[in-house]
């Protein structure tokens, strides 16, 4: 049975998807248009094993559904509003400070 997320768990399970740069890849990726998974994996240049795990991260977080065309599944943003909520994100001025204060950030590409 579907629930619903309350706000506060929506913005944990967009977080949790934004967390990783190919699930950010695959997200504007599924923006532009639904697509079969080895499309995906050509798409992003990683192996259709990866992708199936980033694309059931994503299904978890309640951000894509898989929708049956024949003998094959399509992949799709399960809401569209949330081609707009990434375009918003996408185009975000963020205020960073230039003194980081994660020491891992030059490492890990974080922060």
């Amino acid at each position: 049975m579907l629930t619903l997320a309350t706000e506060v768990e929506v913005l944990a399970r967009f977080g949790r998807a934004l967390a990783d740069p190919i699930r950010c890849r695959l997200l504007l990726a599924l923006r532009e248009a639904p697509a079969h998974p080895a499309d995906l994996a050509d798409l992003l240049g990683i192996s259709r094993t990866r992708l199936s795990n980033h694309l059931a991260c994503l299904r978890d977080c309640g951000l894509v559904v898989a929708v049956p065309v024949g003998r094959r599944s399509r992949y799709e943003l399960a809401d569209p509003r949330l081609a707009h909520a990434l375009g918003d994100l996408r185009t975000a001025v963020l205020a960073v400070e230039a003194d980081r204060t994660c020491p891992d950030a030059d490492e890990k590409g974080c922060c």
